[in-house]
C-alpha cells in the first residue's frame, strides 16, 4: 500500500506527527507502508516500528537521521506522541474514518 491510501485520521496521527518531529522520521513510516497490505496492518506495524525505535542506539539513529542526530529525549517524546495518537486512532472504527 501507499501512504496515499491511508485515512485522513491515520495520516494525521502517524505521518503528520512524525513530520512535525523530523522529515527523516516520516520517511521510515513511508517505507513501512510499502510492506503493508492495508491500513490496519500499517497501524500495527507502526506500533512495532516505534517500539523498535525506542531501543535504537546512536548508530541506528545516525543511520536513520543521515548523520544528523536528534536530541534523544525529544526523539522519545515524539515516539510517545505517535503511540498516544495510535491509541486514540484505534478508537475510531475503520468504517468511520475518512478516505479520499
Amino acid at each position: 500500500m501507499d501512504t496515499g491510501d491511508l485515512s485522513e485520521e491515520t495520516y494525521r496521527a502517524i505521518m503528520i506527527e512524525a513530520e512535525m518531529f523530523n522529515h527523516d522520521l516520516t520517511l521510515q513510516f513511508g517505507l513501512l507502508s510499502s510492506n503493508c497490505k492495508d491500513e490496519n496492518d500499517f497501524i500495527e506495524k507502526s506500533i512495532q516500528l516505534i517500539k523498535k525505535m525506542k531501543e535504537y542506539d546512536d548508530i541506528n539513529l545516525d543511520n536513520m537521521f543521515f548523520g544528523n542526530l536528534p536530541n534523544m529525549n525529544n526523539f522519545h517524546i515524539a515516539l510517545k506522541r505517535l503511540l498516544d495518537n495510535i491509541v486514540e486512532l484505534k478508537k475510531i472504527p475503520t468504517e468511520h474514518r475518512k478516505y479520499d
